[in-house]
């Protein structure tokens, strides 16, 4: 009897649990659309409310409703606030958010990304929380120390590196310290330009049979492409004439001896005098071929190419190189050393054979665009011929940034132009290195 009373108090208990648990869901469902539906309509001091509730309640309940609609309402929020303390609040609110996610849903927040978050909004608002430029590389640093894999924000990490420059500027940072980071953030940002380009090219090589689906992963490929690109550009602004080659060659010479049995250490030297336009001193040549004999490679074998001139070494360069990536950068290179020479027609010929092997890349069609344009005054017979070439270099550019693209389209004949020229319609064949025909405007 006794056993048969404790089932029935075992049983009713755990019925009992249950729909305790069941009225915590159907608390938390409700709480979580008042929060949704107040957000979408942007009541962003009204949804507060649901928000705390959801966050003390069911922290674990909703991933994408959440955090998402909080981080939202909290972005909102700080828009709005009219108070300093108003904004200090929310700035810490919004960062206990995404504490709140890496705790409770560990494996879908990984710190590299949400920790760069929490640091990105602490640099927006430094001077309004006291931060020192110190305190926020140290920060990002932190970051890139233990999550380097998912750090891959565009604006963390060239923050990472301004802050750096700071600290070099205040004289906290050596130049090799400058240097070595400055390495690190470019090896960061060109792994993170493969992987996005690999996928993005998966997409490119399906065609215009895109789903709505890939559309959308088509369009963020591109677009985190951009955005790394902007970056990189960024980048090597901040580093500026801090890495000249009067500043570069005193500090390779005093550490060669120390590094020159250090494959890594070479391979970044040789890249930074190359990028710096240092390839005409000695010691450029001393560590190419200090990296050659030690470890060869596609990189070295380009640089002999650089040094030398000799087609062997170009052509040993490419067989060694087998990723097409590595060998689209590899043919971009070489095209922009035509370029830099005046040989235009090389040089096209190089950016097209690189974006063959990477179409992610459209930056190629940016630089014929570019040559074109700066050719209007050699090619072409006729004023009119000449502004023709505009047009040119505005088909190229189209297939990359619509933006400059029009550009140069505003430089080519008016309409005007072409009702007084008779040209409507008309076909012009420009010579030079150019040889190619463009179709005038029909008016």
């Amino acid at each position: 009897m006794k056993t048969k009373i404790t089932l029935i108090i075992a049983f009713l208990f755990l019925g009992l649990n249950t729909s305790f648990a069941q009225a915590s869901n159907e608390d938390c469902t409700i709480n979580m659309s008042l929060l949704a539906e107040t957000v979408k309509g942007k009541k962003f001091t009204e949804a507060l409310q649901y928000y705390n509730k959801a966050i003390k309640d069911c922290p674990k309940f909703n991933l994408s409703g959440l955090y998402k609609y909080g981080e939202d309402m909290f972005e909102g929020l700080l828009k709005e606030a009219t108070t300093d303390a108003k904004k200090v609040e929310y700035i810490n609110e919004l960062t206990g958010l995404w504490d709140s996610r890496m705790a409770n849903y560990a494996s879908k927040s990984p710190k590299g990304k949400f920790e760069a978050k929490k640091a990105e909004l602490r640099y927006d608002y430094r001077e309004l929380l006291g931060l020192t430029d110190e305190q926020i590389y140290n920060e990002f640093d932190a970051i890139y120390t233990s999550d380097l894999k998912n750090f891959k924000s565009p604006k963390g990490l060239y923050v990472y590196f301004k802050m750096m420059v700071s600290l070099y500027d205040k004289g906290q940072k050596t130049p090799q310290e400058l240097f070595n980071k400055y390495d690190d953030v470019v090896d960061k940002i060109e792994t993170e330009v493969e992987k996005n380009s690999v996928k993005l090219n998966e997409y490119i090589a399906k065609g215009d049979n895109l789903s709505s689906k890939d559309e959308k992963y088509k369009k963020f490929y591109s677009q985190t492409l951009t955005a790394f690109e902007k970056i990189s550009g960024s980048v090597e602004a901040e580093l500026g004439d801090r890495a000249n080659c009067s500043v570069l060659i005193p500090i390779y010479q005093r550490d060669y001896e120390a590094n020159k049995d250090n494959g890594v250490w070479l391979q970044r030297a040789m890249n930074k005098l190359y990028s710096k336009g240092c390839k005409e001193d000695p010691m450029f040549v001393k560590i190419v071929k200090q990296k050659n004999t030690l470890e060869p490679n596609a990189d070295t074998a380009w640089y002999l190419y650089v040094i030398t001139g000799e087609q062997k070494y170009f052509d040993q360069s490419l067989s060694l190189q087998t990723d097409p990536l590595k060998k689209s950068r590899l043919y971009y290179k070489l095209a922009g050393e035509f370029k830099s020479k005046g040989s235009y027609g090389k040089a096209r010929e190089y950016y097209y054979k690189s974006m063959e092997l990477n179409p992610a890349n459209t930056t190629g069609y940016l630089q014929v665009a570019s040559m074109y344009a700066s050719s209007v005054k050699s090619c072409g017979t006729t004023n009119f011929e000449k502004r023709s070439i505009y047009w040119l270099a505005e088909r190229e550019a189209a297939k990359a940034n619509k933006s400059t693209a029009s550009k140069y389209g505003a430089l080519a004949p008016t309409k005007q132009d072409i009702f007084s020229a008779g040209m409507s319609g008309k076909t012009i064949k420009i010579g030079c290195w150019i040889g190619r025909s463009v179709t005038v405007p029909t008016i």
